[in-house]
């Protein structure tokens, strides 16, 4: 007896007299129909208004489809606008988000890049369909932040006197390059006809000094600040008549000379900065997330600083301006935070209105081993205690380990679900406002997954929302 196979004949044709429509090759419940009632729900007026009313023009991918394509790319970690052209071609369900289109890589990029805005702006639109399935509850939330790469290498750092060296090199390179070519087309021509490579040097020639006018920025302000500090000193040594004690300070231009010597700029990427991460140096961005006990990401922004000291109070602000811009009826009771957001001045500057701060005072290891081995305190709180000492005591008692032993596994896994299991542990575009365009993106289709998978979304197709029933 032979094998028993099922056959497998790809000349078959089907005994039908019309094929197939790709509907039929899509299963129900599938993320991708998901998707487009998503989409259906979102003002895009934002976008469509930037198109011609008039019917003039060459004709214009629909912006529904354009923007379900995006979204359901980023949903699957697919960011790359060559690898969603193929996809457009191979893959059923992106067949039918684009309804056997297929828009080209640089009509994708561009839509990417023109409306970078408005695709940003569908966050808030998101969170509200979250809202409305009642997957938004912020009795306690958790913030926290993580170190995204930039489009660029760590190796492309320079110093501002390397930086200075090459802008000259290439000013005087420019220059010869136009004499000659006023020499060749005359000095009427505008100058269209460049070659790609000088246009490469001079694409290159503005990155360098974007880096060069930063670094002298950050330069003249720390020579104003040491001024400031050697001004304030000679003010106090006066009124009191005697010299300070110890080391004294640097001058104003010492301080620069020495900024000039050892900070660096990026010349791939100027606006990205060199962040420390537990596994060593990366050249990226800050990513913050401000997150439910549901995993749902309430506000996200992106920010140059390496530390998290400066975003506890603007990223919680955020928060409830997210909450009120799509009329939440709750605000926020509790916000979770670990040590990287501890300072005397987050902890005193608190808001009447605001929610109540749980944050680490220790590393998180140190944390964990107080919370075992301490006892919860008792009786009344003492007066004379700083604000971190009462912090300290607050993350002591039994009612605060219960609510910051959920930090760990409401906002951290969040970021793993994006950089691990989405692969999108980097930034495919370059610049602070495209990369905060891009990390948006990235919160949006975390959210309309957690919303997919849940199955609350009311508005969607009886038969095409959530997993597929048994």
């Amino acid at each position: 007896m032979g094998y028993n196979f099922l056959p497998c004949d790809r000349d078959q044709l089907y005994l039908m007299p019309l094929p197939p429509a790709l509907q039929d090759w899509l299963p129900e419940g599938d993320l991708a129909w998901f998707l487009l009632d998503a989409v259906a729900q979102m003002d895009l007026a934002a976008i469509e208004q930037t198109y011609r009313r008039d019917g003039w023009g060459q004709a214009a991918y629909e912006p529904t489809m354009m923007v379900a394509l995006l979204l359901y790319a980023y949903c699957l970690g697919e960011r790359s606008s060559r690898q969603i052209e193929r996809l457009c071609e191979r893959d059923i369900a992106f067949r039918v988000i684009a309804a056997n289109q297929r828009p080209d890589h640089t009509t994708l990029a561009r839509f990417r890049k023109t409306h970078e805005t408005a695709l940003a702006v569908l966050f808030t639109d998101v969170l509200r369909l979250c809202a409305e399935a009642g997957a938004v509850k912020v009795g306690v939330v958790a913030l926290d932040g993580t170190k995204m790469q930039a489009d660029a290498a760590l190796a492309a750092n320079r110093t501002a006197d390397t930086i200075t060296e090459v802008v000259q090199r290439m000013l005087v390179e420019a220059q010869g390059v136009d004499e000659t070519e006023d020499r060749l087309y005359g000095p009427q021509r505008r100058g269209d006809e460049l070659p790609k490579g000088l246009q490469q040097r001079q694409s290159r020639l503005a990155r360098l000094q974007a880096c060069q006018a930063r670094l002298k920025q950050e330069a003249d302000a720390a020579q104003a600040k040491q001024h400031t500090k050697l001004e304030t000193r000679q003010t106090e040594e006066a009124a009191s008549g005697q010299k300070k004690r110890g080391r004294k300070p640097k001058t104003a231009q010492a301080i620069a000379a020495e900024l000039d010597a050892t900070t660096k700029a990026n010349v791939t990427d100027p606006d990205s900065r060199i962040m420390k991460t537990q596994k060593g140096y990366v050249q990226g961005y800050n990513a913050q997330a401000v997150v439910t006990a549901e995993q749902i990401i309430v506000a996200a922004e992106l920010t140059q600083q390496a530390n998290d000291l400066q975003q506890l109070h603007p990223m919680l602000a955020k928060a409830q301006e997210n909450l009120q811009a799509i009329d939440h009826p709750q605000a926020i009771g509790i916000a979770l935070a670990d040590a990287g957001y501890c300072s005397e001045a987050n902890l005193t500057a608190v808001v009447r209105e605001g929610p109540e701060l749980l944050v680490a005072t220790n590393k998180d290891w140190k944390q964990r081993k107080a919370q075992r081995e301490q006892p919860a305190p008792r009786g009344r709180i003492p007066k004379h205690l700083t604000a971190r000492e009462r912090m300290e005591r607050a993350l002591l008692t039994q009612r605060g380990r219960r609510l910051y032993k959920t930090r760990g596994h409401t906002v951290e896994p969040v970021f793993g679900q994006i950089k691990v299991g989405r692969g999108c542990d980097r930034f495919m575009r370059r610049g602070e406002q495209a990369c905060a365009s891009e990390w948006k993106l990235l919160c949006t289709t975390h959210n309309l997954l957690k919303l997919w998978r849940s199955g609350k979304a009311r508005w969607a197709s009886q038969h095409r929302s959530g997993w597929p029933k048994d």
